[in-house]
């Protein structure tokens, strides 16, 4: 059964909220609430910092004007396509003029404002994303999104080509929605569209393309998503790195940065440039890619010393990778949970106390002991260390 409206949303009952409904005409129905936050309040999914926007029929010098003589906070983020951002206390609202593509390039478009709510919802890209509420919680659904969204399925507005051609970025998006609220099924139109698109889409910026990627992997269910951009040549990903994908997820994984160490293989700094992935994102996922390598010889010590944290993660990695057996994987664990690691204790100054002289002798020797300390178990004192020399 599809509400007639929205309840017990925390974001819609917020005082915040209400007081940017009032200032911009919500109780006229003029200003409405609207994608991500309605939908997904809709399936009771949302997060306690979602995201609000709100579509309006208001233009953005109004939106200003009104939200100013309101103690309302505004800038004008995005005014060239109607896009206002306001802030009161801790909430943040983007608000949109109601709006029309007049031309469009694949990546940009060149909008004109309206006040037709159905013309609005047209130009989205998903009927699940075209889903409105008004001030009391009154849901405003042109499209037959609702019904989309509580079915699983992730259905393009219209001509799924001509939606495309409007924004190729929403390919990605068509993947992401599919695993995110599609259950990794996909609708036959879109697929189709999709699978045609794929050999026009190099006009995209990487850092688009990245975004969209990273966000899909860090979703709870992506692998067989990843297995069909693979197949139609979306992205590069090779048997291997599939097959462990869907194991890593049978394991009950869902770590973004394991995710990125398994598609990427040997190639994660390709994946740096090609998607403009962040250093330190890239160093975490080389971390557990590292420390999957100590654990896939049986260096679970070595693995807990250097990667810390991230060997959680590795050993994941790595079981997911060679197909272990439960046995195995829980014995890693196991062995991985009883290490009591920790920095090693013996210092150069140490050492030096000891009556050695600076130079390479005494760095080889501090090697020599952090590898009796490491396949020790870390058990040894530094007493007992010193003594090994």
């Amino acid at each position: 059964m599809i509400p007639d409206r929205l309840t017990d949303a925390e974001w819609l009952n917020r005082l915040a909220v209400q007081a940017i409904f009032a200032a911009l005409d919500g109780d006229q129905g003029r200003t409405r609430a609207v994608g991500g936050v309605v939908r997904d309040s809709l399936i009771g999914r949302t997060r306690e910092h979602s995201d609000i926007d709100m579509a309006t029929e208001l233009l953005p010098v109004t939106v200003m004007q009104r939200a100013k003589a309101a103690g309302i906070a505004a800038y004008p983020t995005g005014i060239e396509h109607g896009t206002v951002t306001l802030r009161l206390d801790d909430t943040v609202v983007e608000v949109t003029t109601l709006r029309r593509d007049v031309a469009t390039d694949g990546r940009h478009a060149e909008v004109a404002f309206g006040t037709d709510w159905f013309v609005d919802a047209e130009r989205r890209d998903f009927t699940l994303n075209a889903l409105y509420c008004l001030a009391d919680g009154t849901l405003f659904d042109p499209l037959g999104g609702a019904g989309d969204l509580l079915n699983g399925r992730v259905r393009f507005i219209g001509d799924a080509e001509k939606r495309i051609e409007e924004d190729g970025l929403r390919v990605y998006r068509f993947f992401r929605f599919s695993a995110s609220h599609g259950g990794e099924l996909f609708d036959a139109d879109g697929m189709a569209a999709c699978r045609a698109a794929v050999g026009w889409l190099s006009h995209l910026s990487r850092e688009r393309i990245g975004s969209e990627m990273i966000r899909m992997l860090a979703l709870p269910h992506v692998a067989r998503t990843l297995a069909v951009m693979a197949e139609i040549g979306l992205i590069a990903a090779d048997e291997a790195a599939l097959r462990a994908l869907v194991q890593y997820e049978t394991l009950g994984g869902k770590r973004l940065e394991t995710r990125l160490a398994l598609l990427a293989g040997d190639s994660i700094e390709t994946l740096r440039d090609d998607w403009r992935l962040s250093n330190a994102l890239v160093d975490t996922a080389t971390s557990i890619a590292r420390a999957a390598d100590l654990f896939a010889d049986g260096k679970t010590g070595w693995a807990a010393y250097r990667y810390g944290e991230d060997a959680v993660e590795g050993l994941a990695l790595a079981a997911a990778r060679e197909i272990w057996p439960r046995e195995r994987l829980m014995e890693a664990a196991r062995e991985l949970g009883r290490l009591p690691v920790s920095p090693l204790p013996v210092s150069g100054k140490d050492l030096l106390a000891q009556g050695m002289q600076p130079g390479p002798a005494l760095g080889a020797t501090l090697e020599k002991l952090e590898r009796i300390w490491v396949e020790s178990g870390f058990s040894l004192t530094t007493e007992e260390l010193l003594a090994k020399i």
